[in-house]
């Protein structure tokens, strides 16, 4: 995936999020996956992005797995 497409899908998950965070009884179990999969793309693109400042290839950056990317302090 390059940066747009991970942006892309960053907003598709967001406008997921909040169209169940609207509704009457919000499904807790899909907010929490949509939680960990947008932190997942987070990480990934802001890989990408510092492997591109240290003059690296954006490419090589890989998703992490939730456990990891849950276990990050914020």
């Amino acid at each position: 995936m390059n940066d747009k497409e991970i942006s892309s899908r960053i907003d598709e998950l967001i406008d997921e999020e909040h169209k169940l965070e609207r509704g009457s009884e919000p499904d807790a179990r899909r907010l929490k996956a949509l939680e960990v999969e947008l932190d997942r793309c987070w990480d990934l693109l802001r890989q990408r992005h510092a492997r591109r400042s240290a003059g690296e290839n954006p490419n090589d950056a890989e998703v992490r797995p939730a456990d990891v990317v849950e276990g990050y302090l914020q």
